[in-house]
């Protein structure tokens, strides 16, 4: 029982430590364009496409 001494501060610091990770990822703005990745990358073929047109 005394391993419980140890194992529940221990607990608590790291929820507290990924508790400030995630609030300084939501004010830094991690989370604000969770669709933008998604249409990036549909539409990143389609301005290659329009620079090798260019090109010719």
């Amino acid at each position: 029982m005394d391993i419980l001494t140890y194992l529940i501060p221990i607990a608590l610091v790291m929820g507290g430590l990924w508790l400030a990770g995630f609030m300084w990822a939501l004010k830094s703005g991690q989370f604000d364009d969770p669709e933008g990745a998604a249409n990036r990358i549909l539409q990143e073929d389609d301005i290659h496409e329009k620079k090798d047109r260019h090109a010719r």
